[in-house]
């Protein structure tokens, strides 16, 4: 799957959430600005942190991925 897809599909979910970046920076252990950054630029997390990611938000990381729509 192609970079832009995993990011249009992350920051969608992020916006999707309903919660503040704030919230889910404290669910996930990492910046709010972090999070930010993950929704508005080409920045990608971690391996660990989309993981942490995933979990805060009840994601599909599969879906995220690519691997299943």
């Amino acid at each position: 799957m192609e970079t832009n897809t995993i990011k249009q599909r992350l920051s969608a979910e992020i916006k999707a959430s309903g919660l503040t970046t704030v919230e889910i920076a404290r669910r996930v252990g990492v910046s709010s600005e972090m999070i930010t950054q993950y929704s508005t630029t080409k920045k990608l997390p971690r391996l660990d942190t989309f993981a942490r990611i995933c979990k805060a938000l009840d994601l599909s990381s599969d879906y995220i991925l690519g691997l299943k729509d």
